[in-house]
């Protein structure tokens, strides 16, 4: 099935929530009011996280490769959804704990 990863489209919770903050007219935080070095704090965590999401991306990709068995494939597509879900979490709480420390 030639179709694109519903998993590649998911959002973090810190994306969902500045949806909604947009939807009720409020607009969302910007960084500009930050000192340059919490900023590029900010920029390297977004970063590294970005570079672990690109690296679970292929070894699930390699993983789905691999396995034949449906049932496999569908417990290594939740698998990888948690995980993603956890390195998301993860970014926004060290991006949140950086902004209330400013």
């Amino acid at each position: 099935m030639a179709g694109k990863d519903k998993t590649a489209d998911m959002k973090s919770a810190y994306d969902l929530a500045l949806e909604r903050l947009e939807r009720q007219g409020i607009e969302k935080p910007r960084d500009e009011g930050l000192a340059p070095e919490l900023r590029a704090k900010i920029a390297d965590l977004r970063s590294q996280s970005e570079a672990k999401l690109a690296e679970l991306e292929i070894l699930h990709r390699d993983n789905l490769a691999r396995l034949a068995d449906p049932a496999e494939r569908a417990r290594a597509k939740e698998e990888y959804a948690a995980e993603r879900r956890r390195v998301e979490a993860r970014r926004d709480r060290d991006i949140e704990r950086l902004r209330s420390r400013s």
